[in-house]
């Protein structure tokens, strides 16, 4: 989810990579769980995600949908995210004692909390948002273990690639806006609208309705659903 912010309003103005270490530590979380209530649609879910839940759970995203995640517009493309639940707008996956009960294969975003992401043309670097987590005196932790994924290389390249592509159709959505939006043509504003439809159908299909097999790796399976996404992405 993109934010119009400068890296001065939210984090400790450092750029962080793998090995650097970070103000991380919060004792597991012992007897909190704010970052898990009233984040609304937030925790956006990407396709590693994905895999990761359906393969720890054994269920589909469909049976996801109905109860524990949900579809939203994300910066215009519809994208699936945790579902909160309840007066207190918590995470559905929170069990009574306001613990973790999907921690081995949480989300992305959860791993990544209280970190952010500052992208580059090149990838992306850590940065540590400063205002985010309630827990005081955090103990330094090496960024690579607090995410808690194997294979981190790979993990970020695939962030890296995953973001890359949704920018350059977001990009296409934005242009393709604009010029509906200077000409008065109603024609002009349906083909905008038809446009994020196909390319909001498209990435639910491709990345997330289509199963993965989950006893494979996932990223030989992700690569080639993305070396046909950016076939298809070309004749828009």
């Amino acid at each position: 989810m993109l934010r119009n912010v400068s890296l001065e309003e939210i984090s400790d103005g450092r750029l962080y990579g793998l090995n650097d270490m970070a103000k991380l530590g919060c004792n597991d979380c012992s007897g909190c769980s704010s970052c898990c209530r009233g984040m609304g649609n937030t925790i956006v879910l990407d396709p590693y995600d994905v895999w990761r839940l359906t393969g720890g759970l054994g269920m589909s995203l469909q049976q996801l949908l109905a109860g524990h995640l949900e579809l939203n517009v994300v910066d215009g493309i519809i994208l699936p995210n945790l579902k909160l639940a309840g007066d207190s707008e918590q995470c559905t996956f929170l069990n009574e004692a306001g613990r973790c009960s999907i921690h081995p294969y949480r989300p992305g975003i959860c791993r990544l909390f209280p970190l952010g992401r500052y992208y580059e043309e090149d990838g992306f670097r850590y940065i540590l948002q400063v205002h985010e987590c309630e827990k005081q005196n955090r103990s330094k932790v090496k960024i690579r273990k607090w995410m808690d994924t194997p294979d981190m290389e790979r993990y970020d390249a695939y962030i890296a690639d995953w973001h890359a592509f949704l920018s350059k159709l977001r990009a296409k959505l934005e242009k393709e806006t604009l010029a509906g939006a200077s000409s008065d043509a109603a024609d002009e504003e349906a083909s905008s609208q038809d446009l994020a439809k196909s390319i909001s159908m498209y990435v639910l299909q491709q990345f997330y309705l289509l199963l993965y097999d989950t006893s494979r790796d996932f990223y030989s399976q992700y690569e080639a659903r993305m070396a046909a996404a950016k076939e298809w992405s070309k004749n828009l």
